[in-house]
C-alpha cells in the first residue's frame, strides 16, 4: 500500500535495542513513535485476563474480534486501550513474556495491530518499530533498518531490564511462525548494535537516510 507520510521501519530481534533507537528516532525527527509491540503484548494481556491459553488461536480470534481495540496518542507515541483499559503497567510481566509469541502468531491479532499501525500512517509521519514491519506492514518505505545484536548482548540486555524470558526461544518462536515470520526485508539494512550505543545507532541511521536524500 502507498501511505501519504513517511515511515521509518525498524525491525529486529527481542533486545536488539530496537524500541529504544526507534523511540530516540522519532524524537530527533519529530515523527510519531509507534511500538507494535505494546500493541501485541497489551492484545496478550487482555487473553491472559480473560483466561484463554495463549495456544488457543480460535478463541482469541473471537476474543480480538470482540474486543474494543483503540490506539491513540501521547506525547507523539501510541498507547494502545482494551476495553477503556490501560495495560501499560502489566505489559512486562512474565506472564506476558512467555505468552506474546504465541498469541501475536494469530493472523486475526497480527491483522488487527497492522491495521492500527496503517491508520497512522494515513495522518502522521511515523517511526515503527517491530518485526515485520519493513516486509510486511510498510513494504513500500524505502527507509526500512533491521537492528541486530549478538545473542549474548542481547541477553544481557534483557536481564540488565529485570525481563525473564528465553531470548533464543523467542527468536525461534517468530522465526517459524506462519503469520508474518521475523525475517530481515530484502531492502533493509542491517545495523549490528552489539558495540554501539543508543546514540551511536540513531546517528548511523540518520547518516544513512540523508546520504538517500531523505529530507530532515
Amino acid at each position: 500500500m502507498k501511505n501519504a507520510h513517511r515511515i521509518i521501519a525498524i525491525d529486529g530481534p527481542a533486545a536488539s535495542g530496537k524500541s529504544s533507537v526507534a523511540r530516540e528516532l522519532a524524537r530527533r525527527l519529530n515523527f510519531v513513535y509507534v511500538n507494535s509491540g505494546e500493541m501485541y503484548r497489551a492484545i496478550t494481556w487482555h487473553v491472559l485476563e480473560q483466561g484463554i491459553d495463549p495456544k488457543d488461536s480460535a478463541r482469541i480470534a473471537k476474543v480480538v474480534d470482540c474486543a474494543s481495540i483503540t490506539s491513540e496518542l501521547q506525547n507523539n507515541e501510541s498507547h494502545v486501550r482494551i476495553n477503556h483499559a490501560d495495560p501499560t503497567p502489566h505489559l512486562r510481566e512474565d506472564r506476558v513474556n512467555n505468552a506474546v509469541s504465541a498469541v501475536s502468531a494469530v493472523p486475526e491479532v497480527r491483522r488487527c495491530v497492522d491495521e492500527k499501525m496503517r491508520t497512522y500512517a494515513r495522518d502522521y509521519d511515523l517511526v515503527v518499530e517491530g518485526r515485520d514491519i519493513g516486509s510486511v506492514v510498510f513494504p513500500d518505505t524505502p527507509s526500512k533498518f533491521y537492528i541486530d545484536a549478538s545473542p549474548e548482548v542481547r541477553s544481557r540486555r534483557r536481564a540488565a531490564e529485570g525481563q525473564r524470558d528465553e531470548i533464543a526461544e523467542r527468536d525461534r518462536a517468530d522465526s517459524l511462525r506462519a503469520a508474518a515470520p521475523l525475517v530481515i526485508a530484502k531492502d533493509a539494512e542491517v545495523i549490528d548494535t552489539s558495540n554501539m550505543t543508543i546514540d551511536e545507532v540513531v546517528n548511523e541511521i540518520v547518516r544513512r537516510l540523508k546520504s538517500k536524500g531523505f529530507s530532515l
